[in-house]
């Protein structure tokens, strides 16, 4: 990535990860992405799920609301099983939960 990425292009407030994430872009789309996710705040995952929103044809979201989960205990091998199936799905873990909360919350309202 380093030979991606100019010194003058790095942006030092970002984290390698964002800068990973938009290294097989051109550089005029991977600078535009940087930018975007400076000025909004975004994560990294806020990052990737705008560029994959992106490649369908959907609009970037700006800044999105959050509202922080209530805390959930649950058994070791209860997260061992869910932090195995976020790994199978190749996606970050707390992107995984929000997924499966979204299906059951379709299934639920018959969506």
């Amino acid at each position: 990535m380093t030979r991606r990425f100019e010194f003058w292009r790095r942006r030092e407030s970002l984290s390698f990860g964002h800068h990973a994430e938009v290294a097989s872009l051109p550089p005029t789309e991977a600078d535009a992405w940087l930018d975007r996710s400076e000025q909004h705040r975004w994560s990294r995952n806020q990052l990737r799920i705008n560029l994959r929103e992106s490649r369908r044809g959907k609009r970037a979201v700006a800044s999105p609301e959050r509202t922080r989960l209530p805390r959930v205990s649950a058994s070791g091998d209860r997260m061992g099983v869910w932090r195995e199936a976020a790994s199978k799905a190749d996606r970050e873990f707390d992107e995984w939960i929000l997924s499966a909360l979204d299906r059951a919350a379709a299934h639920e309202l018959g969506r």
